[in-house]
């Protein structure tokens, strides 16, 4: 038995008032003269222990009122927890897209949010984590109305992070019985690990009833020439072995083609369609197929064919810069340093300086501007350089200082496969390719980071700081170098072409940080917006005198196409698809998780873990039958004080 106002016990030494009267309460007893002695002495020993017995009896009675009184007010209960502490639950409900399929009773998350609510005491107070939103100390009725609403997003929330949230919270609470509650399919990638420092939580796991899946994992584009081009569409499947797939392709709403596959077990396969170019193209790519997830069974993308990247090399003939930046993917133009025409620099996106003897100051001013605008630029020194007028251009830009050169012939070795400018250009390291050479170079000092590397780990290629300039630390003609028959030449002069500016690839994933470049120009006070039918919205953007780069992450929250907007004039089209990582079959083992930590308890269900949350939070009051007792006490008195003769 406990107490909700333990301090009232401290009267019952009161009790000891009502005893002390009675003890020595006097009484005098009169005398009267009668004739028979005998018979009234006999009559006054009958009514003194009469009275006697009466007196304790009232003593009693009143004892029992008192007493009765005091642990009324004492309130007194019986429960498992303290009366004098709130009790906290702290739910995390996944909502991410993974949930958004049906189980047993229905669809997990909006049955889970169901559950919820028929189950939760309208007199705790709740805390509700999702996977984009927190809602701290909030009550029944709020908790209500905020699981009514729920949707799916495709924002992922690591294990790690509810964890360390629900201590961060627990931590806050004091006088407060925490209750910690994870609801979630528990998908995939969980490498967290458990031990006697997580706090104590009840975990259940939502399952889908269908355990196959097939999704369009990705796509790329080949074969491009001036009419057509192929789509490749990448289809993944989890499960059994698939017939006669449908798989449809759509410009914008248009469908183009579409055809029927089959798949094996297990298995990734490419799908192609052939078609015919256009100015834009808004794909859409459709399965039809019933499986465990609905959403993967759509992609989005956007082919804009009119957008090549605009290269101008400077100084000597530059033949093989011509085979790497073709028609079809770049504006290639070529100037003597005596030809340049100063108007269309800062319209080029990479400048090439291909082994100039010097750079004239009105050319180093022009290439400063551009750098600080955003363009890129690749230096390639000429045999014998006026050190003074690079590095004046180096000084400008705070990047670095070339060193006099050094005739020593130099094996290039070393591959940087971790730089950008080899992202996806090698599935393997390479460690047995034939080593070019160099017989001079030009050293360069500066906080720089390798892209290749000579033999005795010094920089060959490397980018300068953390700018887009690019510096090749030998001439490359062939009395110089044999560099140029190197397959590295290729993969390394490419990638600085499409790195120099990245034009919207043909499609971006939610929940993922996303730089969009634009090539526009923006006056003052002008900003660019992504808007489609259902929601407009204001990225972070950074404006620089030929292009616009935009920053998304939280935003759109919805697959589809998109239109980059400059007031009204539409800019550009984009495309958004939702993660792929949410389309695995992979979840955690919860059996083996809490054998391995005590912390940890497996529910379930969701109803099972608040009836025994309610169960625990029970309060019998037992005030009523003692203030009961008070009063039978009273009636006791009053009936013995009426009725009783001694």
């Amino acid at each position: 038995m406990q107490f909700k106002n333990p301090e009232v016990l401290y009267f019952l030494a009161l009790l000891i008032i009502p005893i002390l009267v009675h003890l020595f309460q006097l009484q005098k007893f009169l005398k009267i003269p009668f004739s028979n002695v005998e018979f009234l002495q006999k009559l006054q020993q009958q009514t003194r222990k009469s009275s006697r017995i009466k007196k304790w009896l009232i003593l009693a009675t009143r004892l029992l009122l008192f007493l009765a009184i005091i642990f009324a007010f004492s309130q007194p209960y019986f429960s498992n927890k303290n009366i004098n502490k709130k009790q906290h639950n702290f739910v995390y409900l996944d909502n991410s897209l993974s949930t958004n399929t049906n189980g047993e009773k229905g669809n997990l998350l909006k049955i889970s949010a169901q559950e919820i609510i028929e189950n939760a005491n309208d007199k705790n107070e709740f805390s509700l984590l999702t996977n984009s939103d927190f809602f701290k100390n909030i009550s029944k009725s709020d908790l209500k109305e905020i699981l009514l609403n729920i949707q799916n997003t495709p924002k992922k929330l690591p294990l790690e992070t509810v964890l360390l949230k629900i201590k961060q919270e627990n931590s806050t609470k004091t006088n407060t019985l925490n209750k910690n509650t994870i609801i979630s399919d528990f998908q995939s990638n969980y490498n967290f690990k458990f031990t006697n420092v997580t706090p104590v939580f009840s975990a259940i796991k939502l399952q889908a009833s269908q355990k196959n899946n097939l999704s369009i994992d990705s796509i790329f584009i080949s074969d491009k020439n001036s009419t057509n081009f192929t789509v490749n569409i990448v289809v993944k499947n989890q499960g059994a072995e698939k017939d006669n797939v449908p798989i449809a392709i759509f410009n914008k709403d248009v469908l183009v083609s579409k055809q029927s596959f089959p798949i094996l077990k297990d298995v990734k396969k490419t799908i192609q369609f052939t078609i015919q170019n256009t100015a834009e193209f808004l794909g859409k790519i459709t399965l039809t197929f019933s499986d465990t997830f609905a959403f993967d069974n759509t992609y989005f993308f956007t082919l804009n064919n009119n957008q090549k990247t605009r290269v101008l090399a400077i100084g000597n003939d530059p033949t093989f810069l011509t085979k790497i930046f073709t028609k079809n993917e770049f504006e290639f133009t070529k100037t003597t340093l005596q030809n340049i025409n100063y108007n269309t620099i800062q319209e080029q996106q990479l400048i090439v300086l291909n082994e100039l003897e010097e750079i004239p100051e009105i050319l180093l001013k022009s290439l400063v501007t551009f750098s600080k605008n955003g363009g890129s630029i690749v230096i390639i020194p000429n045999e014998k350089i006026n050190l003074n007028s690079y590095n004046l251009f180096l000084r400008n830009l705070n990047i670095g200082k070339i060193e006099p050169k050094k005739t020593d012939t130099l094996k290039i070795t070393t591959i940087n496969y971790k730089h950008p400018i080899f992202k996806n250009v090698f599935s393997n390291k390479v460690s047995n390719f034939q080593y070019p050479k160099v017989n001079t170079h030009y050293p360069i000092l500066g906080n720089n980071s390798k892209i290749v590397a000579f033999e005795n780990n010094t920089s060959f290629i490397s980018q300068l700081g953390n700018s887009n300039i690019y510096y090749v630390a030998s001439a490359l003609n062939k009395n110089n170098s044999n560099f140029l028959n190197s397959p590295l030449i290729v993969p390394v002069f490419y990638n600085f072409g499409k790195m120099s500016f990245q034009y919207p690839k043909l499609a971006y994933t939610l929940d993922e940080e996303n730089n969009i470049e634009i090539e526009t120009s923006l006056g003052k006070d002008v900003i660019l917006k992504i808007a489609n039918e259902n929601t407009s919205f204001i990225p972070l953007q950074q404006n620089y005198q030929n292009k616009v780069v935009l920053k998304t992450k939280e935003q759109p929250t919805e697959s589809g196409f998109y239109n980059i907007l400059k007031g009204e004039e539409k800019i550009q089209s984009i495309s958004f698809n939702y993660p792929k990582e949410e389309s695995l079959l992979n979840f955690l083992d919860l059996n083996t998780l809490s054998k391995n930590n005590k912390n940890v308890t497996i529910s379930s269900s969701i109803k099972e873990v608040f009836n025994e949350i309610n169960k625990n939070n029970e309060v019998h009051w037992l005030w009523k039958w003692f203030l009961a007792l008070a009063i039978v006490s009273l009636l006791l008195e009053i009936l013995i004080l009426k009725f009783y003769k001694p």
